[in-house]
C-alpha cells in the first residue's frame, strides 16, 4: 500500500524549503489515482496553514506536450490564494527550485461548472477573461518526472499572475502571445495552441473537476 500522506508531506516540505527530491516513481509504483490522492493531501496541508483554493489549472493543453509525456488526456492541479503574484510585481526566485514561466489565459466564472459541458455552456458561465502567466516549478531533481510524479506534485503549479480582465466576448481563438525578457522577445505563440481553442481547456477543466467531485466557481 502506498503511504500517500507521507509522500504529500515530502512534496510539501520540498516546496516550502525549495529543496528538490528524487522522483517518486523511481522508488514506488504509483497509480494515477494514488497521485491525485497525494495532490489532494498536499493541498490539504496548505489549507491547514490558512491557504484557500481559488481555482484549478489544466496541464498538457498543447499537443506537443502530450506527445512529449506520452499521454492522451489532460491533468489538473489546484491554485491557492498564496500562489498569486501581483501583476507588475516582483517574484523572489529563491522561493523556488527551478522556476519557469508559461503564458496562459485565465477565466473568471459567474456561475459554477462541473462535469461534461459543451463549449457554449462553458462560455456562458464566463464572466471575464484575462492574460495570465503560470509559474511552474517541479519539486523533483533535474525537472524530471513521470505522469504520476507530476500529478502528485500539483501538476508543477507553483504560482500565477493574472493581467487585466476583459469582456468574455473578446475573441480568444487565435491571440498572438509574445513573452519578453528585459524588453527582448524570447518566445512567440498563439492561443490556438491551447487545444485548438482556449475554451476547450475550460471544458476539460469542468470535466476533470467533476471527476474529482469538485466544482469550478
Amino acid at each position: 500500500m502506498v503511504d500517500t500522506r507521507a509522500l504529500a508531506k515530502t512534496l510539501d516540505k520540498a516546496a516550502r524549503n525549495a529543496a528538490p527530491v528524487p522522483q517518486i516513481s523511481n522508488e514506488i509504483e504509483l497509480s494515477l489515482a494514488d497521485a491525485y490522492k497525494v495532490q489532494r493531501q498536499s493541498i490539504a496541508r496548505r489549507k491547514a496553514r490558512g491557504e484557500t483554493v481559488i481555482g484549478i489549472k489544466v496541464g498538457f493543453t498543447s499537443r506537443a506536450k502530450m506527445i512529449q509525456m506520452g499521454v492522451h488526456d489532460l491533468i489538473r492541479g489546484q491554485l491557492t490564494d498564496a500562489m498569486a503574484v501581483e501583476d507588475g510585481g516582483e517574484l523572489d526566485t529563491t522561493r523556488f527550485i527551478h522556476p519557469r514561466i508559461e503564458p496562459e489565459l485565465a477565466f473568471m466564472l459567474n456561475k459554477p461548472l462541473s462535469g461534461r459541458v459543451s463549449a457554449l455552456q462553458a462560455m456562458a458561465a464566463v464572466e471575464a477573461i484575462a492574460p495570465a502567466m503560470e509559474i511552474i516549478d517541479s519539486r523533483y531533481a533535474d525537472f524530471k518526472f513521470s505522469l504520476e510524479d507530476v500529478v502528485a506534485d500539483n501538476a508543477s503549479s507553483s504560482g500565477f499572475v493574472v493581467g487585466p480582465w476583459r469582456s468574455r466576448t473578446a475573441d480568444i481563438a487565435n491571440l498572438g502571445i509574445t513573452m519578453e525578457f528585459d524588453g527582448r522577445p524570447v518566445q512567440i505563440g498563439s492561443s490556438a495552441a491551447i487545444l485548438g481553442h482556449p475554451v476547450r481547456a475550460l471544458v476539460a477543466a469542468a470535466r476533470l473537476a467533476g471527476e474529482a467531485g469538485m466544482t469550478l466557481k
